[in-house]
């Protein structure tokens, strides 16, 4: 008997759900797509919280080893109208940088040996800093060339960019545009060269990042 009245009950909440299911006209949409129309021209200030700048580097020649920077603060300034004319400066804390060994990520930030030069940043390293001198935008792809300040120096670094959502953040209500970017630093050219070759001069730095608008 109890089985009948399961076997009926079911049969109810199947008859139920049916009509709810045939008004759907497909999966829930994710509130951020690749829609450009979406972009609207403004200020835009980097969401801290979900923007990073990941790193790797060969280890030994064995592996690749992976880490990232996270708190990343800044601004992104542009026009749909006039793409060419965007322009990116973003902060990037050294202290933020995360690695899954703790002890690795103490000798990152450990001080010189008897007052020396420190083997990586040392225990209070300025934040680094990028900041565009030429946007180049083909579709949703984008060149940006500009100057990247660590550790006391600036160098030139470009970064191949793309644009990868824009739409209006449920949490935040802000409208809201996302972009990813890759691009190879030397680690060196930057007065950081512990280890060199053995853990590589060469640096692959992978960007996500989500801007609010103001």
């Amino acid at each position: 008997m109890r089985t009948t009245q399961s076997l009926a009950v079911f049969a109810l909440i199947a008859v139920a759900t049916v009509p709810a299911l045939a008004v759907q006209e497909g999966p829930p949409q994710l509130p951020g797509q690749m829609d450009a129309s979406r972009v609207a021209a403004g200020t835009y200030v980097t969401d801290p919280s979900h923007t990073l700048v990941a790193w790797s580097v060969n280890h030994f020649g064995f592996n690749d080893y992976y880490g990232a920077f996270g708190d990343v603060e800044g601004t992104l300034t542009m026009d749909p109208a006039n793409p060419d004319a965007a322009k990116v400066d973003v902060t990037i804390p050294i202290t933020s940088v995360s690695v899954v060994s703790e002890g690795l990520r103490d000798h990152l930030l450990r001080p010189g040996k008897d007052g020396g030069d420190p083997d990586f940043f040392g225990a209070e390293p300025e934040a680094a800093r990028f900041v565009s001198t030429n946007v180049d935008v083909e579709g949703t792809k984008a060149t940006i060339t500009g100057n990247l300040t660590m550790n006391g120096v600036t160098k030139p670094v470009t970064i191949d960019a793309r644009f990868t959502g824009a739409g209006t953040n449920p949490m935040s209500k802000a409208e809201t545009v996302g972009f990813e970017g890759t691009t190879i630093i030397m680690r060196s050219d930057f007065g950081v060269d512990y280890a060199v070759p053995m853990v590589s001069d060469e640096v692959k730095l992978m960007i996500s990042a989500a801007f609010e608008k103001q």
